[in-house]
C-alpha cells in the first residue's frame, strides 16, 4: 500500500510541476503589442493631464513613447493624423485592461477638453 502512496504522490508533484512549467511558458508566449492613437489636439491641453497620463501608463506596465511633438508624414492612403501617441505594452491584453481601467477613464474630463480622439487601436508585434 506504501507503493501506491509513493506513486500518488509522484504522479501529483509530476502534475504540479509540469502546470507550473505550462504556465511559465504560456507567460514567455505573450507578443509586444502598441496602442496608437490617432489625435487632434483642441486648444490648450491641461498642464496637469499629460503627466498624469504618463504616469498611469507606467502603472499599468505600459511605456510611453515619446511622439508628443513629433511630424506625422503621410507615405500613402488618405491624410495622416495630425498628432500620434503610441504606447508599449507587454501584451494586447495589458493595453486593452488599461484602456478599460478607472485610472484611464478618470482622466477622460482633461482629455476631452484638449484633444479629439479621431481612433485608438493597438497593434501585437510578432517576436
Amino acid at each position: 500500500m506504501k507503493t501506491n502512496y509513493k506513486i500518488a504522490i509522484a504522479l501529483v508533484a509530476g502534475v504540479a510541476i509540469g502546470g507550473a512549467a505550462t504556465q511559465g511558458l504560456h507567460a514567455q508566449a505573450k507578443l509586444k503589442a502598441y496602442s496608437v492613437g490617432e489625435l487632434e489636439v483642441m486648444g490648450a491641453m491641461d498642464p496637469s493631464y499629460l503627466p498624469a497620463v504618463r504616469k498611469a501608463i507606467e502603472e499599468a506596465h505600459g511605456r510611453a513613447i515619446r511622439t508628443l511633438n513629433g511630424r506625422v508624414v503621410s507615405i500613402e492612403g488618405p491624410p495622416a493624423p495630425k498628432n500620434v501617441a503610441i504606447v508599449e505594452w507587454d501584451s494586447v491584453d495589458d493595453a486593452v485592461a488599461f484602456y478599460k481601467s478607472k485610472a484611464w477613464t478618470d482622466l477622460a474630463p482633461l482629455r476631452d477638453k484638449g484633444q479629439k480622439t479621431i481612433r485608438r487601436y493597438v497593434v501585437e508585434v510578432e517576436k
